[in-house]
């Protein structure tokens, strides 16, 4: 089994709404990641899909982009990001969602021999001060992840992997500690993973929180190609 992700799919097909309109690098888009996916993942891999999924307002339009996915090959875990309105309660959500997608809400999901946690995250400390109200949305992300940490260490057998997806980057220059970082760096997952950040280069995005690897996954970052984490059949994970 391997591990890929790629986050930011915005998908509308209920309400179509070409993403040409925030920048050429995304003519071709959503047929460049089905192109991609089909050639790149197996039917026994997992892919995370760390927020932005749909630009649905509603769960019924949701579902015609989460149909979808269905279509692809692989066990899709999603994750919420600040797009993300149509998202509803989680049992509403696991009740509607196709047989082959997973959410983690508060918790963790366990597949094969990975183990994988996360939660939406927020805006953190940087350049840019954060308000009253950003430092309280940042204090209750940290506790949901914390959340799926807990439930991830509940499910985590010797020799699993551990990873953590985010949508919001873990920090933001020049990268001080936060809520979020520090329930990182305790947990000790092998890699992170996150979203949102659009027409930033990955190789330029924040690449460790506390020495672990963190990977910047969004779609047009990685030029609509999932990336590959983690195969199981080899000890060594992403770099």
């Amino acid at each position: 089994m391997r591990v890929f992700a790629i986050a930011d799919l915005h998908l509308s097909t209920a309400q179509p709404k070409p993403m040409t309109v925030f920048g050429p690098q995304w003519e071709g888009h959503p047929q460049a990641i089905w192109e991609h996916w089909r050639e790149l993942v197996r039917p026994d891999d997992v892919v995370l899909l760390p927020g932005d999924l749909s630009w649905a307002m509603r769960l019924p339009d949701a579902l015609s982009d989460l149909r979808l996915l269905s279509e692809l090959p692989g066990t899709k875990v999603l994750l919420r990001g600040n797009h993300d309105y149509w998202w509803p309660t989680a049992s509403k959500l696991r009740a509607a969602l196709p047989a082959d997608q997973l959410a983690v809400v508060n918790d963790a999901v366990r597949l094969g021999t990975v183990v994988i946690g996360g939660s939406r995250g927020w805006n953190t400390p940087g350049y840019e001060p954060l308000n009253a109200e950003d430092e309280r949305l940042l204090a209750r992300e940290a506790e949901r992840l914390s959340l799926s940490v807990q439930a991830a260490q509940k499910l985590r057998q010797p020799g699993d992997h551990f990873l953590l997806m985010l949508h919001y980057p873990p920090a933001s220059p020049p990268y001080p500690a936060n809520p979020i970082t520090r329930v990182i760096t305790e947990a000790r997952p092998d890699l992170v993973v996150y979203g949102h950040l659009h027409g930033v280069p990955v190789e330029r995005a924040m690449r460790h929180v506390g020495g672990i690897p963190a990977h910047l996954v969004a779609a047009d970052g990685l030029r609509f190609r999932p990336r590959l984490l983690l195969d199981t059949a080899s000890p060594v994970t992403a770099g």
